[in-house]
């Protein structure tokens, strides 16, 4: 990498002020200390000028480039294709040859990190692992060298649907939460998020969701089958929160965050809860920032919404254009399953909340395959949901992603209403056998290659089959990713600054080419 000291023009603007400013003051006697003073601040203003417009010139001279490939028509998985392209003169394109502009100088958001949810589920399914493929499991997603480097994670406050019953922390009617205890999760899911974090290097970030409140809180006296929370409750519910993040910390697990309400839109016949635009607006800045922060949790990240990608922007510019409750709110979360009424998804609108509150960053909440069924599990269609949603969600802001259970059995849960999805990994309980669907390494792609800290930058691909993002990370490396959603082979050239190298994105394949 080269670098320029760039000077701003006009460093010199001030000499002729500087003289008509001398002989004013000679008149009245104090030119020359008018002088001394101005001669020093002139200095320092050019000092200034020099020091803090350094600019960083990417040249792409001298890369290797190694590629890693993904593809359904050969047997390839992440593997390296090519290990020792250069980048060559190349100049002007021709309409004929398809290209990936690439330009490292452009630079866009800062990147979190890729991870998923550990369920109560995910956690009862690895316990009935033999211990071996447990030890495949944790390198598989967490070791950065022989997995895929996950490293952020999410789990549930008490149950959701992917539980094996319904439970809360706490008994019947007790508004003060005395009886609060998460002894229940300490049977699965505590071991489970701490065997997690050690994989991942000791460090994850992880952030919590609720997908009801008690029963006993809510309108409709159920957990399930949506319902809203009773005003009577709402300080007692924001203390429940603090109480999780509080009694999991006492375990040794860290809570970076919690989310305000998983999907607030959708009455569900799992554990579910409604709350209008207003009615988590008002419940966000009068009841749960202030309690976090008087708990001595204002440190945690608070995500609002948490819900589809179709009344995101409403849901954000009602939240975050009220002073009061935006200040508690560290970002917006987001889910893709807003095509379920046979639309397609709605990409765009990640875009217009970038583009209006580019200070709250987008993160990428919940995803998954639904409708689980085991004829699927080398469904090419399940790798290709994820680069599609990534590369295009990247594009338009998102800071990261979190998919949705890290793991499901041979039938797709456990759930306790039956509502069985994919995961990229499902293990067999009764054979101990582990199942690697195609999803598995389209993440990979992208949370092997990406550090946490990258910044994305500029990536444009000359031909609709080819979608593509980019990523410059801390240390100089840059990721190209590369999906071709086509029948066909399409040859093409990653361009850098007038110089290029040739790679082939095969049939219904990702990859991603490191320098």
């Amino acid at each position: 990498m080269m670098s320029k000291v760039v000077q701003l023009p006009g460093a010199n603007n001030n000499v002729h002020q500087f003289f008509k400013y001398q002989l004013k003051m000679k008149k009245t006697g104090f030119g020359f200390l008018a002088i001394f003073l101005l001669a020093c601040s002139e200095n320092k203003e050019k000092t200034a000028d020099t020091s803090t417009n350094d600019k960083k010139i990417y040249s792409p001279d001298g890369k290797k480039v190694k590629v890693y490939t993904t593809a359904d028509t050969a047997n390839y998985r992440l593997t390296l294709t090519d290990s020792a392209l250069h980048f060559a003169e190349f100049g002007q394109p021709k309409e004929t040859q398809i290209c990936v502009f690439v330009d490292p100088d452009k630079q866009f958001q800062s990147y979190m990190g890729v991870g998923a949810a550990l369920t109560d589920a995910s956690a009862e399914v690895f316990a009935k692992l033999p211990k071996a493929k447990q030890d495949e499991v944790l390198q598989a997603y967490f070791d950065p060298q022989k997995g895929i480097g996950y490293t952020i994670a999410r789990t549930n406050i008490h149950s959701c649907d992917f539980s094996s019953a319904s439970y809360t922390y706490v008994t019947d009617n007790d508004k003060d939460l005395k009886s609060f205890s998460i002894d229940h999760d300490k049977q699965f899911r505590i071991p489970f998020i701490k065997q997690c974090i050690a994989a991942a290097g000791g460090k994850l970030t992880l952030y919590a969701s609720p997908w009801s409140p008690p029963g006993w809180m809510k309108d409709n006296n159920d957990m399930l089958h949506g319902g809203k929370l009773k005003p009577d409750y709402y300080q007692s519910w924001a203390n429940y929160y603090t109480k999780f993040i509080k009694a999991y910390e006492q375990e040794g697990i860290p809570i970076w965050g919690i989310t305000v309400q998983n999907e607030p839109m959708a009455t569900q016949r799992w554990e579910s809860c409604i709350y209008s635009a207003e009615e988590e607006r008002d419940f966000l800045k009068n009841f749960l920032g202030p309690t976090m922060e008087k708990e001595g949790l204002g440190s945690r990240k608070i995500i609002i919404w948490d819900h589809n990608r179709d009344l995101l922007f409403q849901r954000a510019s009602t939240l975050l254009d009220d002073p009061a409750a935006a200040k508690y709110a560290w970002g917006i979360g987001f889910h893709w399953y807003e095509n379920w009424s046979g639309g397609t998804h709605m990409f765009e609108n990640v875009k217009r909340v970038n583009e209006a509150y580019p200070d709250k960053p987008l993160l990428f909440t919940e995803g998954c395959a639904e409708n689980f069924n085991p004829a699927r599990y080398k469904a090419w269609a399940l790798g290709e949901k994820y680069g599609l949603n990534m590369i295009n969600d990247f594009n338009n802001g998102m800071t990261g992603f979190t998919d949705w259970n890290i793991l499901l059995d041979e039938q797709g849960g456990p759930n306790h209403v039956q509502n069985f999805c994919f995961a990229p990994v499902h293990g067999n309980t009764k054979t101990g056998e582990l199942i690697y669907t195609n999803a598995y390494y389209y993440i990979g792609h992208f949370s092997k290659f990406i550090k946490p800290g990258a910044k994305r930058i500029a990536s444009a691909a000359s031909r609709s089959q080819l979608l593509t993002t980019a990523f410059l990370n801390e240390d100089g490396t840059v990721a190209v990713i590369v999906m071709n959603q086509g029948d066909i082979k399409s040859p093409f050239y990653c361009w850098i600054k007038g110089k290029a190298v040739e790679a082939t994105a095969l049939p219904h394949s990702i990859m991603t080419l490191v320098f």
